[in-house]
């Protein structure tokens, strides 16, 4: 299982998460994998360590896979979640209020950004659906 954030904007007009993971169902031998969906594009970035972003929203709906680095998001309505080496959030709070967030360790967070097509269905599960 692939631990997965899904940040949204909810009927408020502000951003909300939800913790859950990454739907792995299809088999080949030994493996599972998720299913397959499209990306517009790939980039990887690096925030040297006691980096911060204040609010803003996600600049398209994509995966942002964290490689190393630990960090506290935060929304207007004052909720936070961390995001650890190996976390995936699903960012797809492109309106509304937007999030904020800072790194919590010594690291730099490096991160792969994983736009996804329009067409692209995610393979979120919340944990509220166990």
């Amino acid at each position: 299982m692939i631990r997965c954030v899904y940040l949204f904007t909810d009927d408020s007009g502000q951003s909300d998460f939800e913790e859950g993971y990454l739907q792995l169902d299809n088999t080949a031998g030994n493996d599972v994998s998720s299913l397959m969906a499209m990306a517009r594009s790939v980039s990887f970035r690096e925030t040297s360590s006691g980096g911060s972003f204040d609010w803003h929203n996600a600049p398209t709906i994509q995966y942002v896979v964290t490689l190393k680095g630990t960090l506290e998001f935060e929304t207007h309505t004052d909720k936070r979640f961390v995001l650890h080496p190996g976390d995936v959030l699903l960012a797809e709070d492109i309106t509304g209020g937007g999030h904020r967030w800072h790194l919590i360790d010594n690291e730099p967070w490096l991160r792969a950004y994983i736009a996804l097509d329009g067409d692209a269905e995610a393979s979120f599960v919340a944990n509220s659906t166990l």
